[in-house]
């Protein structure tokens, strides 16, 4: 694959008119200025709408590059792919649904636990398919599935007792991305210890070395990273906790962190610890841990979280009203950002991107927080999901891509250093994961992700 791009987001920033040679899935060669081998009658004719006899030159003339291939142009800013930290597949179904009566968080997980008593293999595949189809069309091209429904009715494992999770592997090889499995222990209904019931059984693997068994039996693929996630501290007791500390090992180990205030007093009332200082006690937080969410944060938590990744929600955290988290405190201190749909009350990482500025702007009423790197670098967070030699373009990197038009409603006439506070996912024209083109003309080149989404939703209800 050789690209041309009109302008392209660099390691060093956005650069004009800029060749990707892409072999193996890789970048072999990333040349600014369009290469070596262009004529420069060509290359000055690049610029978007510029005028010749002809009229305008939105797509120029194949350009004759590497032994007779032609690179394709492409218009607008090409940026590297998203990273989506933080997502929950099957929670995409309750999009739209849940804003009828005033509630919380509390009143919403219930609504999500009538969705997750309906989903089996089969279902929980069409969906996620589907739901990762989005998640392509809005530039995602790596993402982390925090997967803890595992199991039947009552709890019964499948006979295949990793049944679901590869649903979700085979969803995303469908659509096109990279997945790390972030395979979730589970154990308890609340921090004291109470037992799981109803569709909470279906979560369980009743103790940390049994869910250690059922994980060694996936294994990685080209595609996948196994890794393993702490549901929170009141699903997993501080006895279990060292067993997936050293299950992990340097693997991603994700755990929902000091989201909700009333886990934090609970936590307190039984530990005498917060959830950050519990989890650190007992060998989780380290260079490969993400706190997600990471709301509610103390001032010694956010010191312990200095050397980890902290990823923010901020559509979902919105959606929820959960509160604001301390974004720009934890960057200073040392952790690295990452960004996550988590419910995918909206899949758009653009939104995502420029919400830890605009929440930052609220919480302080000042601006300018975040510089546009800083916000593109946490939404490309390829590492804290085990995949370093993702999310730059750069030779040796990965080949994913993004590209972005800047002819839209929403970004014509921005520069193009400004496409994360100005585009929506709507804006995104093609994607390449690894490579491999999966979104072309905006279009999803193997699904029909409107159609698929609507199917295997309505059948839940």
């Amino acid at each position: 694959m050789l690209i041309r791009c009109e302008y392209a987001w660099l390691p060093d920033g956005v650069a004009a008119d800029v060749l990707l040679d892409i072999r193996d899935g890789r970048f072999a060669r990333v040349a600014p200025g369009g290469g070596s081998a262009v004529p420069p009658s060509i290359d000055a004719g690049l610029s978007r709408g510029r005028l010749d006899e002809n009229g305008p030159l939105d797509r120029p003339a194949s350009i004759e590059e590497r032994g007779g291939e032609a690179a394709e142009w492409r218009p607008g800013i090409t940026i590297p792919g998203f990273a989506d930290a933080h997502s929950h597949a099957f929670h995409r179904a309750l999009r739209g649904r849940t804003h009828a009566d005033r509630g919380d968080f509390w009143t919403w997980r219930t609504q999500m636990y009538t969705v997750a008593r309906a989903l089996d293999p089969d279902s929980y595949y069409r969906l996620a398919r589907a739901v990762y189809g989005e998640m392509a069309l809005s530039g995602i091209t790596t993402v982390g599935e925090f997967h803890y429904l595992h199991h039947g009715t009552g709890g019964t494992p499948y006979a295949d007792p990793n049944a679901m999770g590869h649903a979700l592997i085979a969803a995303a090889q469908d659509a096109g991305l990279r997945i790390t499995l972030l395979d979730t222990l589970y154990l308890t209904a609340s921090v004291d210890g109470k037992p799981l019931e109803g569709p909470q059984l279906r979560f369980g693997d009743g103790d940390a070395l049994r869910w250690a068994e059922r994980v060694d039996a996936i294994g990685d693929q080209p595609h996948l990273l196994v890794g393993a996630a702490i549901h929170s501290v009141r699903a997993v007791p501080t006895a279990q906790l060292p067993t997936i500390a050293a299950w992990a090992g340097g693997r991603p180990l994700h755990a929902h962190v000091s989201e909700q205030v009333a886990e934090n007093e609970a936590c307190l009332a039984e530990h005498g610890r917060t959830p950050t200082q519990v989890l650190a006690d007992f060998g989780a937080v380290h260079e490969t841990f993400s706190a997600v969410h990471a709301t509610h944060l103390t001032h010694a938590d956010i010191a312990l979280l200095s050397g980890s990744y902290a990823c923010f929600c901020p559509t979902t955290e919105r959606d929820l009203g959960d509160g604001i988290g301390p974004a720009r405190t934890l960057a200073d201190a040392g952790a690295r950002l990452t960004l996550g749909s988590d419910s995918h009350a909206v899949i758009d990482f653009f939104e995502e991107a420029r919400a830890l500025e605009l929440n930052e702007r609220l919480a302080t009423r000042r601006r300018g927080h975040f510089t546009p790197a800083e916000l593109r670098a946490a939404a490309t967070g390829h590492t804290s999901l085990g995949w370093p030699d993702a999310g730059s373009i750069a030779v040796g990197m990965r080949a994913d891509l993004v590209t972005v038009s800047l002819d839209s409603v929403r970004t014509a006439g921005i520069e193009p250093e400004g496409v994360l506070f100005a585009a929506g996912a709507a804006d995104v024209t093609h994607v390449v994961a690894g490579g491999r083109e999966i979104v072309r003309d905006g279009r999803h080149r193997e699904i029909d992700v409107p159609r698929e989404l609507r199917e295997a939703i309505t059948c839940l209800f």
